[in-house]
């Protein structure tokens, strides 16, 4: 999973995605892949690097009602992206790939990617949540919302 979660590339991966039936997900945020993004949307993203997590069996748990509206994508939608709203803080038990207890308090990008990939566990993708008329090719990112949509950012 790891190997095909890099070479796509991506940020995350849920074992579904691949065919495999186990309740497994792994993300990683590079430095590299921060830095694509420009410095003052990363920001408000609150996206920061973060290594390699393995987590088996995750439950999610989402802390707190702050929430953000963001672009999102996915590796089994490739080429789209949709605004979906997020909890801002999560937490996030399980086990680690060496099957010891693992507790993560994530929050900001880190916390979005962590229910985008448990959403996969569940059968759901980013698309059964997108904010309606918000769906759109990457090349089309920079065009605006639609009237009536919500603005981008922490709610």
């Amino acid at each position: 999973m790891i190997r095909v979660m890099r070479k796509a590339p991506g940020v995350g991966l849920a074992a579904p995605q691949i065919g495999v039936p186990l309740r497994i997900i792994v993300l990683e945020d590079t430095k590299e892949y921060v830095s694509y993004v420009p410095k003052e949307e990363a920001k408000v993203q609150d996206r920061r690097a973060f290594d390699l997590l393995v987590i088996l069996n995750p439950k999610l748990e989402k802390k707190g009602k702050r929430t953000a509206l963001f672009f999102e994508g996915c590796l089994s939608v490739d080429g789209f992206r949709a605004v979906v709203e997020r909890h801002l803080d999560v937490e996030v038990t399980g086990l680690d790939r060496y099957g010891a207890p693992i507790k993560i308090n994530a929050y900001g990008w880190q916390a979005r990617i962590l229910q985008h990939e448990c959403d996969h566990l569940d059968g759901t993708i980013y698309v059964d949540k997108m904010v309606p008329r918000t769906f759109r090719t990457v090349d089309n990112l920079d065009l605006p919302l639609a009237q009536g949509c919500p603005k981008l950012g922490p709610c």
